[in-house]
């Protein structure tokens, strides 16, 4: 029997969007930019799924443009609003997704200025912190909404109030919180999303780019997504996208397993990295047991069919500790002890108390050692 505890690295796909898919791939094999009958019926549906995505992040449709990923997603939206401005300094966050260090990498080539701000004890980017950072030369912000390692909430909204005061873009990374937690409120000019975290299929996203900000192509003389981006759009994978997109994980039954595993986690060595209830998404979990690599934990358990993580699985190959637990101020020693749990809708309480079952277990072996 497989317990599967990885869900913010990748979901199963949803039954409801599997269908949809195939049904699109039978029924709608146009090219959505073809001026035949047939393009023409695969663009409407791309429409549709273009209303349907927007109607759920609270934003224009005008704005909401389809990606491979998530990850092309954020390249796109960062690359595009900072080369559009004369400014040349933007802040960002220590714990962003790899995607967005990337494209900060590249900024900075440029001759950007980048600012990382840390993670304080609660693993979240303060408002004062941003606030301070902010110069007369800064072009953007972009902080992440639901951190990926530790399911921390940073305070976007504020964030986005403070940068529309001083005509600051700001750019968020919704690809943990898309389809799980509301969205309206945030009042971005860009915000990124991901199918395959919400039960869509994998190689599909969308990233929404104000109507109301100028863009600048990252790729000049493109035709398809209004030149945003290249590439004839994978209608199917949309319409799954849209249809994956419309149920949402209970997030009451997410805090009764949360709780559930910490009552049977009490008591232990175990130590849980995470925000206070108000900031804290609880489907993903930040641990360590003191004396052993989180790698080691994932493999113990590996063996035994249940499989956790030692973080963003885009860093799976780093062996300098997860961004999170370094922006909350760990040594690199005490970051390689972190691990991560997520849970889906299909998670269960069973499955969580023999998960915990199986961490005691550890963490009595590593007392031993």
């Amino acid at each position: 029997m497989i317990l599967y505890f990885d869900y913010a690295a990748t979901s199963p796909m949803k039954k409801e969007a599997l269908d949809v898919y195939i049904e699109a791939a039978r029924c709608f094999s146009g090219n959505t930019s073809s001026p035949h009958d047939e393009g023409t019926r695969a663009s409407l549906l791309l429409e549709q799924c273009r209303t349907e995505i927007a109607s759920l992040a609270g934003v224009l449709k005008d704005g909401i443009y389809f990606t491979g990923s998530g990850t092309e997603g954020n390249i796109l939206a960062l690359l595009s609003f900072a080369r559009n401005k004369p400014k040349k300094h933007i802040i960002t966050g220590m714990a962003e997704h790899t995607s967005v260090h990337s494209a900060m990498t590249i900024l900075q080539s440029e001759g950007f200025n980048i600012t990382k701000l840390p993670l304080n004890e609660y693993g979240v980017v303060t408002v004062e912190s941003v606030k301070a950072a902010i110069c007369s030369d800064t072009a953007l912000i972009s902080i992440q909404h639901i951190n990926p390692e530790i399911g921390t909430i940073q305070p976007v909204e504020q964030i986005a109030v403070e940068a529309k005061k001083r005509g600051i873009l700001f750019h968020t990374d919704c690809v943990q919180s898309f389809g799980k937690v509301p969205l309206h409120a945030l009042h971005a000019d860009a915000m990124t999303f991901s199918a395959h975290k919400i039960g869509g299929p994998k190689g599909c996203g969308a990233v929404y780019l104000s109507p109301f900000q100028s863009v600048s192509p990252v790729f000049p003389g493109l035709m398809h997504e209004k030149g945003i981006r290249g590439g004839t759009v994978d209608t199917p994978a949309i319409a799954a996208f849209a249809e994956a997109a419309k149920t949402a994980a209970s997030l009451e039954k997410l805090w009764t397993l949360r709780h559930l595993l910490k009552e049977k986690l009490n008591g232990s060595s175990i130590k849980w990295i995470e925000g206070n209830d108000s900031n804290q998404y609880p489907g993903v979990i930040g641990m360590c047991i003191p004396g052993i690599e989180g790698q080691l934990v994932m493999l113990a358990l590996n063996a035994q069919n249940m499989y956790i993580s030692t973080g963003s699985a885009c860093d799976a190959s780093s062996a300098t500790g997860m961004k999170a637990a370094l922006a909350m101020g760990m040594t690199i020693e005490e970051a390689r002890q972190f691990f991560r749990l997520s849970f889906g809708p299909e998670t269960t309480e069973s499955e969580v108390i023999k998960l915990a079952q199986a961490l005691l277990h550890v963490a009595a072996q590593a007392v031993m050692l």
